[in-house]
């Protein structure tokens, strides 16, 4: 659900869903429209007025100025800048999982799990273990992308694509190009219908007694859609097929240096 709000600048302002449905969200990623703060990412897992930027490397924050509620159609927010000054628009993008989560054994690492195998999103946190190790992600299916943020201590995000090389990442704090870091972020292996591969050379997915978020993506038919195309230069561009009108679009050059989009 994509839902734009004005701020009003109060301690407590409640944005609600509207649109041709409503739920409760368990992964909000606000953004002011109108100023270069922050973008900021919270989930149910972690738990309300606990955040971590897109845009940043930084470690978790907590600011109980931010947001402050899942609500059932929608979310509460303080008067923090990036989610609440009076006068200025936001959006916020919200996802469904399943609450706060519950413990998943399926890989070698035991962690929180939030899944939604409806829609094909789960959120999970995780302590790292030292060396090459698999953590459960709920969705009965394989994800097609990941997204890793080290919460305890600063470090950039690891993106994993279907349609990279099992070598390469993306990071999503960062313009550059997908590239091998030579340190198997996801050990150069696909993910299971179970499990998520990680390894502890680089740290951004794993390693010993650090803590750690991801978000895991699965394609769903009339939900979701994970590719890539190649660009041809002309304003008449190439059509890409979804099979449905997606509410949401994330695109990255990944031959390049250029900003997410």
């Amino acid at each position: 659900q994509t839902t734009l709000y004005t701020g009003d600048g109060a301690s407590s302002l409640a944005v609600n869903q509207g649109g041709n449905s409503t739920f409760q969200p368990d992964l909000a990623w606000i953004k002011n429209r109108d100023a270069t703060d922050a973008h900021i990412l919270t989930d149910a897992v972690r738990g309300v007025t606990k955040f971590i930027s897109s845009n940043s490397a930084d470690a978790e924050t907590t600011d109980a100025d931010t947001l402050t509620a899942f609500d059932s159609d929608g979310f509460t927010v303080g008067d923090d800048v990036k989610v609440n000054t009076s006068g200025e628009d936001y959006v916020g993008w919200q996802w469904k999982a399943n609450g706060s989560g519950s413990s998943n054994t399926d890989g070698t690492i035991t962690a929180t799990v939030s899944a939604d195998t409806t829609s094909g999103f789960s959120i999970l946190t995780y302590t790292g273990v030292s060396g090459t190790q698999t953590i459960g992600h709920g969705l009965g299916v394989a994800p097609l992308m990941m997204i890793a943020k080290r919460r305890s201590s600063s470090d950039s995000w690891s993106v994993f694509h279907t349609s990279l090389p099992l070598t390469d990442v993306l990071l999503l704090d960062s313009s550059a190009a997908a590239y091998n870091p030579g340190d198997a972020d996801w050990q150069d292996t696909a993910p299971t219908s179970s499990i998520v591969y990680v390894g502890d050379a680089a740290g951004r997915t794993n390693y010993t007694d650090l803590t750690y978020v991801m978000y895991c993506f699965a394609e769903v038919d009339g939900f979701s859609k994970f590719g890539s195309y190649t660009g041809n230069g002309d304003a008449n561009g190439p059509f890409i097929g979804c099979g449905f009108k997606p509410a949401f679009i994330i695109t990255k050059i990944s031959s390049g240096a250029d900003n997410w989009s």
